[in-house]
């Protein structure tokens, strides 16, 4: 497909969403208690969503075992949100590499380029969660063996399925455009981080052996087993981990680079451009995992279609055992290649999804350059021209981005191995959301303190 048929597909699916229902934003700005109020709203319909059994599928014991396509995706099997978030990240997962590559030529710093963008991507969500309606209810990941459904209750798995997906990017849009904090995506991988982080620590399900969390586990066990359990159940080395590298998150998020810089019609004011030592953040961590969630969702209906013993399933099978995370010391000691394997290609994609985020999302240094030379900012001592600005951020950007996401892969690899709660790739981003909230909540407070700043920056 060249760039001309991809701009002609988005175009149409851009012209889909039109037809679709959709949240239009507030007439007037809300106040931040109003906003934090339907933020809680929205995450408690995600929550009620999440415990709502599918009509037709048998109820199943609940088990405490958390994969990373439920930590990613926010999903919870057997209820409602068994997609969760899955059609809509992948969804804006596969525009951006689009984007990326060139094969849409779009300029998402355009108002009309972005919303068209934005339109796209809500359609082929739905599509998306049409097909994995469909490949989930046919997996007979849903069904016991020698279970067999009838058609109306398939059709109506798909169906639930594919509404409770809609509901989900319509609950992501109503933040988004102004009802809200954030993005729902961002609030649900949260929800779900801390739900499992909770459960690992305190949970307990009488009558099943070893499956409580890790304090229940030490009153109970009272012995060494705590620190190194079996079949991937929390123990104190996953609860230590855990805070050491929230921790060192908390640390690394704090350091940043900055770059002098001064008015080029103000002589005399000099500022200085900050750039965050984790420049790529969380980014390609959560774009490595929603890859391998990917992978994991279509393993099963691959063994179904395909049969078990195929060589293309049995290639898929060992793709997906060797890129998928071990579950603590004890899962990673068993097979060693395994972890090896894994830890080498977590962090070598996650450097080369790192500089394609940066050049994706317009972090690279021409469009830094652009936009400080846009600002009426230039270096000192430098004439001003994009292409030396451009040079000299690109002696800071590119290093940035591979230390950062070399940091990110490695940190992703050492909780993965050690256990820590909600995995590793969760307390990444569990960690850079709540600094995002953080940020949101102080400039929103900051705006209704001093309304001469909305002014200022041009605020209604």
């Amino acid at each position: 497909m060249d760039a001309v048929q991809a701009l002609g597909v988005l175009d149409m699916l851009a012209k889909w969403s039109s037809y679709m229902p959709t949240m239009s934003k507030p007439r007037q700005k809300l106040s931040l208690y109003k906003r934090l109020t339907w933020t809680g709203i929205i995450l408690v319909v995600y929550l009620i969503m999440a415990n709502i059994p599918l009509y037709g599928v048998p109820t199943r014991a609940l088990t405490s075992t958390i994969s990373l396509q439920n930590i990613i995706f926010a999903s919870s099997a057997g209820t409602l949100m068994q997609l969760g978030i899955g059609p809509i990240v992948t969804a804006g997962l596969i525009l951006e590499v689009l984007v990326g590559a060139k094969l849409i030529d779009i300029d998402l710093s355009n108002p009309d380029d972005q919303t068209k963008f934005t339109g796209a991507m809500k359609s082929l969500a739905v599509i998306l969660a049409v097909i994995e309606s469909v490949v989930v209810m046919f997996s007979g990941e849903l069904f016991p063996i020698g279970y067999s459904p009838s058609l109306f209750v398939r059709i109506m798995v798909v169906v639930q399925l594919t509404i409770a997906s809609y509901i989900v990017i319509l609950m992501d849009e109503a933040l988004q455009k102004g009802w809200g904090l954030g993005s729902a995506i961002s609030l649900f991988i949260l929800a779900g981080v801390a739900q499992t982080v909770v459960w690992n620590m305190f949970g307990f399900i009488p009558h099943i052996a070893l499956d409580y969390g890790v304090i229940p586990a030490i009153i109970i066990e009272k012995n060494a087993l705590v620190f190194a359990r079996p079949n991937g159940f929390p123990d104190v080395t996953g609860l230590l981990s855990t805070f050491a590298i929230i921790i060192l998150l908390v640390y690394l998020n704090g350091m940043s680079v900055e770059i002098p810089v001064t008015s080029s019609r103000l002589r005399g004011i000099r500022s200085r451009v900050p750039l965050q030592f984790i420049y790529v953040t969380n980014i390609p961590i959560l774009l490595l995992a929603i890859l391998v969630a990917d992978l994991q969702l279509f393993e099963m209906p691959i063994q179904r279609f395909a049969g078990h013993s195929s060589m293309f399933y049995t290639a898929y099978k060992d793709l997906v055992y060797y890129l998928s995370p071990p579950n603590g010391i004890l899962s990673a000691s068993s097979d060693p290649l395994r972890t090896a394997i894994f830890a080498v290609s977590w962090i070598v994609l996650s450097v080369l999804f790192g500089y394609l985020w940066v050049e994706v999302a317009g972090l690279n240094p021409s469009s830094q350059a652009d936009q400080i030379i846009s600002g009426g900012m230039e270096i000192p001592g430098m004439r001003r021209s994009p292409k030396i600005l451009e040079s000299v951020l690109a002696r800071y950007i590119y290093p940035l981005t591979f230390l950062s996401s070399l940091i990110v892969g490695i940190i992703a690899v050492v909780a993965a191995i050690f256990g820590s709660f909600g995995t590793g790739a969760g307390i990444l981003l569990a960690v850079g959301i709540v600094y995002q909230y953080y940020s949101i909540i102080s400039y929103e407070r900051a705006l209704e303190a001093y309304p001469l700043l909305k002014r200022i920056i041009g605020e209604r």
